[in-house]
This record gives C-alpha cells, structure tokens and sequence, in this order.
C-alpha cells in the first residue's frame, strides 16, 4: 500500500510546483556496481515550498560565499592550489558539520536543509574544486563513520571533520578496478589486533592534502562482495602513502592523488562496520554521494543563467542586444528548462533520505541528468558569450572543465543507467 508523506522541501522558483510529486516503487534495489536486492518503500507526495530553515541556510550560503570565498580563483586554478583556508572558513560557517548531530560536533540538519546549504554555496562560491572537496568529505567520510561507526569511531573523527581541522578522503578505485569497483585487489589480512593492508588506490579526490581516509580492501576473496571490508585509515597510519598527485582537467584546484597500502598497519579498532560488509558502508556514501553532490551545481548552472541573461541584455551586435536573436534567446531557455527540471530530481533526495527511504535509484537518477545538464548548460554558456567564454579571464570554460568531471565521478554516468535499467528488470 503506498502511504504519502508530505514533506515541505523547496519552491522550485516562484510560481513553480510539482504537489503530488510521487517517488516510483520498483520493488528492487540495485548496489552500485549494478547488482540488484529486492526491496519495497512507500511512495512519498512532496510539497515544493521552501521550508524557513532551507531558505535561510542557503541565503546565508550564498552571502558567505560571497563575502568570504573570493579570492583569485583564476589563478589558484592555474596553479592547481587548494585553498586550505577557505576549507576552514566553510567549516567555521557550518557547511561540513550540517548533516552531523550536535553531539558529534555537527549542525544536526537534515539532507534537505543541506542541500539546500550547498546549492547557496555552489552559487556563491566559484571554486569548483573547493566546493567538491568538501562534498567529498562528508559523503565518503562523515556520513559512513556517522551510520556505520561505533560510538568510539563517531565521536573521535566526526568532531574535527566538522570543524575542519579534518579532511576526509574515499580509497575504493584501483587502476584495474574503476566502475567495476568490487572487483578490488587490495588485501587486508587480519593479524592479532591490527589488520595488514597492502595494494593500491587511485582517482582519491583530496588525496595529496588530506587527513583521514576512509579504505576498502579485500578481507576474504572467496566470498566474493561479502569479502570486502572498509577501513578508517589517518594519514599517518604506518605502511601508508599518497605515492602521487594526478593533474587534470577540470576541479583543479582540489587534487587528486594515488594511495599505497605496503604492509600497513590498522588497528582493528579502525574496521568500520563489520568484517566483510564493506560493500554495505560503500553503498551507502554512494547513495548519500550521488544523491546529494550535485546540489552545489544547482547554483553554478542558476549563476551560470543569470551571468548569461545579463550578457544577452547588454552585449549589442548588429544593431541590438544579441538576446532579440532567437539563436540567443532560445539557448537561454534551454539552460532555465534543463536548471528547473534538475531542482526537484535532487531535493526528492532530501525527502526521501528524511522520510527515511532509500534512494539509490533515484540518486542514480538525479546524478544522471544533473550532470549532464550542468554539461550542456556550461557548453551553452561558453556559446552565449562567445570568445569571451572560451577565454580564462571570464571563468565561463572553468566551469565547462568542472562540470564534465560531474559525469564521471561517484560512478560514471554509464553506470547510472545500467543502475536505472536493472530497477526496471531489464
């Protein structure tokens, strides 16, 4: 029987609703390399409205963001320099504390009021790659100590990753296990009070400045998925490494680096979760990752608009502003089309995980056409100002650089669909 919750979320932008919006029961559940559980939630009536809390977290976002997030980003971004002061200004604001309870040193928010909080940051702040790092954190870090942790794991790291003075990284790719993610090498072989890891890591967004990583490694290679266990691992756990940083396209100024495990020593107190439901904790930052990661390009691809209807206004060619062109005009539309049609797939998020369902085919789902709306949106922008965006000086091609990363990371977006298509038993 499908019960409906109401739940006030977010106005889509005044004017627009979508009452009734209801979340689809496929009866399946699908991990996310793909394979599928059975399972059953009721569906969920939503009420676009933004709540108080939500309007005042992301209006505080935005004028934090800029007041105190500006900088010379073009440079940094040349550079490929993180900025570990701004880290420390979004946690003193609250940001990485938000879906943290207060007695763990959080805000003690629901994911609707965070996202909500990272869709003001997304439009305030324009470091990309500061904004992915902390995304990176609190989904692959905070969130999994916080509901698969024991108490003592809870209240060691999730204080300073809240506060800042913790930066947390995900180890789970390795150069020959990348979508297929189970298909891990890395051992963790079990020695009186420690376990001993070895092997490698890669793709570690945050890896060359980060504090603590969260590590999944093979416990039992016969048993397949239920072999693999995660691990909370400091950065200066002996046997450990960041062997290298990884230059890249786009987000550049959060690195990205590979991890070496040569006969390293974790205490076993540090296995979170239980031996060999390590797929379970990766599950479940991939849920809350994909579901949520996102939000902050909501506000890029709503700054991203506003930039470009400010431009088509004032920019004159052939006698008039270049907005009266309907070649203009119409991709302008477009970008506000894509831009309203992405708000409700990721608040639906926030519901969900607040009413307290799961939402793996929906994350999949909203990941899916968020990121290559936030593409397509940038592709546009870059069209619309002409050489102008082609050019670093603008910023416009930084974020077309930033937003093609969005299709890869927390799965690629291939993965998505194989993830969509198995809910629907195909």
């Amino acid at each position: 029987m499908m019960i409906p919750i109401i739940i006030e979320i977010i106005r889509v932008d005044r004017g627009t609703g979508l009452n009734g919006f209801t979340s689809g029961d496929s009866g399946v559940k699908v991990f996310a390399n793909g394979s599928e559980v059975p399972q059953s939630h009721g569906g969920l009536a939503m009420n676009f409205d933004l709540s108080d809390k939500q309007r005042d977290w992301r209006d505080r976002a935005v004028q934090f963001a800029r007041e105190r997030l500006i900088d010379d980003i073009i440079a940094r971004d040349e550079r490929r320099e993180f900025w570990r002061e701004g880290w420390t200004r979004c946690a003193e604001f609250g940001i990485q504390g938000l879906p943290i309870p207060v007695e763990y040193g959080g805000r003690g928010e629901d994911l609707a009021v965070t996202i909500a909080a990272m869709e003001g940051l997304g439009y305030g702040c324009p470091d990309g790659g500061l904004v992915f790092s902390i995304n990176a954190s609190m989904w692959t870090n905070s969130i999994p100590i916080l509901l698969h942790g024991s108490e003592n794991q809870k209240r060691k790291y999730l204080p300073g990753l809240c506060d800042g003075s913790i930066i947390g990284a995900n180890g789970a790719s390795e150069p020959e296990a990348g979508s297929d993610i189970f298909s891990m090498k890395a051992s963790a072989v079990r020695s009186g009070d420690h376990y001993i890891l070895n092997g490698r890591k890669t793709w570690v967004t945050s890896g060359p400045v980060a504090d603590l990583f969260v590590c999944y490694a093979v416990t039992d290679a016969s048993k397949g998925v239920l072999g693999i266990s995660a691990f909370i691992i400091p950065r200066d756990t002996p046997g450990f490494r960041v062997v290298r940083e990884i230059p890249k396209l786009g987000v550049r100024t959060v690195p990205m680096g590979e991890l070496a495990f040569e006969d390293c020593r974790v205490p076993a107190e540090n296995l979170l979760g239980r031996e060999g439901r390590g797929a379970d904790v990766f599950n479940c930052s991939m849920e809350w990752e994909r579901g949520s990661i996102l939000a902050s390009a909501l506000g890029t691809m709503r700054r991203q608009l506003e930039r470009c209807v400010e431009h088509a206004r004032t920019r004159e060619q052939f006698g008039g502003p270049i907005g009266k062109f309907q070649a203009v005009s119409h991709k302008i539309v477009d970008m506000k089309v894509r831009l309203e049609a992405c708000r409700p797939l990721v608040y639906k998020i926030g519901a969900l995980k607040a009413a307290g369902h799961d939402a793996t085919i929906d994350s999949a789902i909203a990941k899916l056409f968020v990121s290559e709306s936030f593409v397509a949106n940038s592709l546009a922008a870059i069209q619309i100002f002409g050489a102008a965006g082609f050019v670093t000086e603008t910023g416009i091609e930084r974020d077309l650089r930033d937003s093609v990363a969005s299709t890869i990371y927390s799965g690629t977006n291939e993965i998505q669909k194989n993830i969509i298509a198995r809910s629907l038993r195909l």
